[in-house]
């Protein structure tokens, strides 16, 4: 009989994993046109570690 993994008790296997697509974000930043005061929207995948950089632009 096989017990079940928790995702918690896989939480020790991100550092092998770095580099995987778990990793990455989906952002979508509203950016106005001034001109025409209308909005457009960046979509960008981003690493989880650097959405606040990305969000400071």
């Amino acid at each position: 009989m096989m017990a079940k993994v928790s995702k918690n008790a896989r939480t020790g296997q991100r550092a092998a994993n770095a580099g995987s697509g778990r990793d990455y974000i989906k952002v979508i930043k509203s950016i106005k046109n001034p001109d025409t005061g209308k909005y457009s929207y960046k979509e960008v995948m981003v690493h989880k570690d650097k959405v606040d950089e990305f969000m400071k632009e």
